[in-house]
């Protein structure tokens, strides 16, 4: 987490919600070269290409004015995704019982991927549950990223 998300966090939450919907994540990263700004939104009954459209622009017009960014940066709008990323304690504690896959920094018995159903979670842990071994417990400071395996069984 960059230093500066706290800040954009306070100032993109507002102008997220006078548009409609809620504030999922932010992050701003660098790629290569480039600098993205970017934001995920979310509302009950999903997010349209026009919420996208809306927020980008009342967050442009936002940004422009507090010029809080100290680099060239490019600004994105999306929805998490059905494969959502979960980095926030709000994030595990609503995928519960959902399947996730994790991936680590270093191997736990030659894996750095498992994939389970996310049982339980506290403020440094994550609790795995498996169809066919017993849970497995994960330190987060150990893991490089979680996320949401989609259940595509419409």
């Amino acid at each position: 987490m960059s230093k500066l998300e706290p800040k954009l966090r306070a100032m993109t939450l507002p102008v997220v919600e006078a548009c409609g919907v809620s504030l999922y994540d932010l992050m701003l990263v660098k790629e290569g070269a480039q600098w993205y700004f970017r934001i995920f939104i979310d509302k009950e009954e999903g997010v349209t290409i026009e919420d996208c459209e809306r927020v980008s622009r009342a967050m442009s017009d936002r940004l422009d004015e507090a010029d809080p960014i100290p680099q060239q940066y490019l600004l994105e709008v999306s929805s998490p995704g059905l494969d959502r990323l979960l980095r926030l304690p709000e994030h595990f504690k609503n995928a519960i019982g959902e399947a996730v896959e994790v991936h680590l920094f270093s191997p736990v018995e030659k894996q750095k991927h498992w994939e389970g159903v996310l049982e339980e979670t506290t403020e440094s842990t994550i609790t795995l549950a498996f169809e066919d071994a017993p849970s497995r417990v994960f330190e987060k400071e150990k893991i490089s990223s979680v996320r949401v395996i989609p259940d595509l069984d419409w």
